[in-house]
């Protein structure tokens, strides 16, 4: 199934490729110790969970040392596939599940990712900077912003200025439609063909 990033994604490294194949067996053998990914949908790890979080790189292409701050990202998502796909980035994943940080934190030593740090903690005890925040269905847009204004860096160095950048399915209208600053909504149908991707949306937050 890496064919599928293969297929979106053109210009990879050999050790990129060799990152996202990993990433297979990995999740594979730490699901059958804890369930990080639903036990039914470990199938579609490549298309609903790596490729998914992958789709924010159809969106921004960031300058080498942009910094991400990846909320609630469970067993890894989006910071992992991210942090494979921009390896001159630094990303600090954090969750309030230490079981699933530390599934995360083991599987991003296996295969070799040196620009990860890792928090087992509520986003309130978060107090760095960063120049982005993504999350992945955490909580709703309206919700979400509030919480995590006070990590987001003054200073702008990327196209899009810093702000949240978002993975949501289904309507987001009223979620948006309470939320006081710039966004911009992209549908995930505009880059890629699968079928999953047609309820889902990337949600980008001027902050």
């Amino acid at each position: 199934m890496i064919n599928i990033i293969q297929h979106y994604f053109h210009n990879l490294t050999e050790k990129q490729v060799e990152q996202f194949r990993m990433l297979g067996p990995q999740y594979r053998e730490w699901n059958e110790k804890i369930n990080v990914i639903s036990r039914k949908d470990i199938d579609n790890l490549y298309t609903h969970h790596i490729l998914h979080s992958l789709s924010i790189g159809k969106f921004i292409t960031p300058v080498a040392s942009t910094t991400f701050l990846d909320m609630g990202t469970g067993g890894g998502f989006p910071g992992i596939p991210l942090a494979i796909l921009w390896p001159e980035c630094q990303f600090h994943l954090i969750d309030r599940i230490g079981k699933k940080i530390k599934v995360a934190q083991s599987i991003a030593e296996a295969i070799g990712l040196t620009n990860v740090t890792f928090q087992h903690g509520d986003i309130g005890e978060c107090r760095n900077k960063y120049d982005y925040v993504v999350s992945r269905a955490v909580m709703r847009l309206d919700e979400l912003v509030p919480l995590i204004r006070k990590n987001i860096s003054s200073t702008d160095r990327n196209a899009f200025p810093n702000g949240l950048l978002c993975l949501k399915g289904g309507d987001l209208s009223s979620e948006c439609g309470n939320v006081r600053r710039p966004i911009i909504e992209v549908p995930l149908s505009d880059y890629f063909a699968e079928p999953f991707f047609e309820t889902k949306s990337l949600v980008y937050v001027d902050l």
